[in-house]
């Protein structure tokens, strides 16, 4: 009993080091993929490899249904606010701000769901959550303050940046609220990112130049990497830590800034400052009065945190 007690805590304290690691690394790997391509190719083949994978597994390997009536038209909205609007934000966003500032918005995400469902949903707003959003956003901006005059990090990238986590916040609270039916989460994923991707593409295609895109090791590497260990593997992971301990999974989300930031510095040469540590102090320190704060209404957590 012992030896499968600590074989049990083990495999927690892995799957949690791993979706730590994986989950913030989307922002590192965007800015690779950038390196070579246009901001919409990027995500339009970041979403077309994620969905043909999960569409494939979902109807060919395990044989699951297909969406129905109303279903489809739930899908396309889902698909408008998670994917096209905000991926499709934050990819563009991602051009003009650090993979550390990337790293922290997306861990940072549960505070502006928590925000805006009080909001949408007509509840009052808790005091707690409103302080941990503005604590969150002053964290992000304490870390941008020295690299905007260095024209590493864009005004307009940065508001662009909290913009598209605030279509991000929209899109959960949507899914949340409608009925599916049973239909399998891997069915949602991978229809809802498969039409994210398809409202994309005149964006894309209006934009394109040839010049601009280079299909190199930079760019397939940052794409599959967006496409299978964030888009795939990461959901996965998260699954297996909700299904164990929601309320202890979420602390996991507490180290993905940490594990951001070192993936930036490490992969991209982003540079540790006082303004950095202190920023990512901030947004752990939101992250932990939304915790902790919004025991009295909440959204079922395993539905809203991984969608990057």
């Amino acid at each position: 009993m012992a030896f499968l007690a600590m074989s049990t805590k083990q495999s927690w304290f892995a799957t949690g080091i791993f979706f730590a690691i994986l989950w913030p690394s989307a922002s590192t790997a965007t800015k690779l993929a950038l390196s070579s391509g246009q901001p919409l190719v990027v995500a339009c083949c970041r979403f077309a490899i994620a969905a043909c994978i999960m569409l494939f597994i979902a109807h060919v390997i395990r044989r699951k249904r297909l969406p129905r009536r109303e279903e489809w038209k739930q899908l396309a909205i889902y698909g408008l606010l998670n994917i096209s609007v905000y991926l499709g934000l934050y990819v563009i966003a991602m051009e003009e701000v650090t993979a550390s500032i990337g790293a922290l918005t997306v861990a940072a995400s549960p505070v502006f769901i928590s925000f805006l469902s009080f909001i949408l949903l007509k509840k009052p707003i808790s005091v707690p959550i409103l302080l941990a959003l503005l604590i969150c956003i002053s964290g992000f901006v304490v870390v941008a303050w020295p690299l905007i005059g260095a024209a590493t990090v864009t005004v307009r990238g940065l508001s662009l940046l909290i913009v598209s986590m605030f279509s991000y916040s929209i899109g959960t609270i949507y899914f949340s609220s409608k009925q599916w039916n049973g239909l399998h989460l891997l069915t949602i994923n991978g229809w809802q990112t498969l039409m994210g991707g398809l409202f994309l593409l005149p964006f894309m295609f209006f934009t394109y130049q040839s010049s601009a895109n280079h299909f190199n090791y930079n760019f397939w590497m940052g794409t599959i990497w967006l496409a299978l260990p964030v888009s795939i593997v990461a959901v996965l992971l998260w699954l297996k830590l909700i299904q164990q301990d929601p309320v202890k999974a979420g602390l996991w989300l507490f180290l993905c800034p940490v594990f951001g930031i070192l993936i930036a510095v490490l992969l991209m040469k982003d540079k540790i400052s006082a303004f950095t540590v202190a920023g990512v102090l901030l947004v752990l320190l939101g992250l932990a009065i939304s915790h902790y704060g919004k025991r009295k209404f909440s959204i079922p957590f395993r539905r809203y945190i991984f969608r990057n």
